[in-house]
């Protein structure tokens, strides 16, 4: 079975990104609870994918529901739509927005493609994450506690002494006077 890999970032901050990796059988909605999960974000809001491409220009919409506003064209619903059937070219482009008040613009670009997947891992799943990401909400989830959970992630609790202290060493090596001598 096919897996895809998407890096999923920030429109303004491409330094803070998730790699998203989901079977091509897959549907968007499952794609869509992977990325606010990945963020942190709740799922209260509306959401919608576009189909795109290098420019980040705004194609077929896949969309959560259907919703009161304007369409050029019928959305394709995230539930019904497996990921496989939006893929057009090995460098599958997608934007994806969450919140239409708060406008969080989230883009997606296809990374790889892998031809089998790994039958011990649950798919979809973030493979990498790097940079902290925004809050949704003011004050939630809290700077403290991201940071803690990266302390967590990589050991960095202060109990823990990472640097072993060098033992001092009184008489200084016979072959340095040898060296400097040579110069």
């Amino acid at each position: 079975m096919t897996v895809l890999k998407f890096r999923v970032y920030l429109e303004d901050d491409s330094g803070v990104y998730r790699d998203i990796a989901i079977k091509h059988t897959q549907n968007f909605q499952q794609l869509h609870e992977c990325i606010l999960s990945a963020f942190g974000f709740d799922g209260k809001h509306e959401a919608t994918f576009y189909r795109s491409n290098e420019s980040w220009q705004r194609g077929r919409e896949i969309s959560l529901a259907k919703y009161d506003k304007p369409y050029r064209a019928e959305p394709l619903l995230m539930a019904e739509t497996p990921i496989g059937n939006e893929i057009y070219d090995t460098n599958q482009h997608f934007i994806y927005e969450y919140d239409f008040e708060k406008n969080w613009i989230f883009y997606l670009e296809l990374i790889s493609v892998t031809k089998e997947a790994n039958p011990k891992t649950v798919y979809p799943c973030v493979t990498r994450a790097e940079g902290l990401g925004p809050q949704q909400y003011n004050g939630s989830p809290s700077l403290d506690e991201q940071y803690l959970n990266i302390e967590k992630k990589y050991k960095l609790d202060k109990s823990e002494d990472v640097f072993e202290e060098e033992p001092e060493n009184e008489e200084e090596p016979e072959d340095e006077e040898e060296f400097d001598e040579e110069r």
